[in-house]
């Protein structure tokens, strides 16, 4: 999933330097939306194996 959001910021990047505004403007806030959800999965994760005992790798 974090490779789907900065695929995205790519896209937004490169479609803004061409001029492409409204492309862009999507692509950021979907490269936003996505990576917001990759940090709450991480931090659920990261929850769950430490109260089992694990470290997370």
């Amino acid at each position: 999933m974090l490779r789907w959001s900065i695929s995205f910021l790519i896209l937004a990047l490169i479609a803004g330097v061409l001029g492409f505004g409204g492309i862009a403007s999507a692509s950021v806030d979907i490269a936003k939306i996505l990576f917001f959800v990759f940090a709450v999965l991480f931090l659920i994760s990261a929850v769950a194996a430490a109260l089992r005992g694990r470290l997370p790798s």
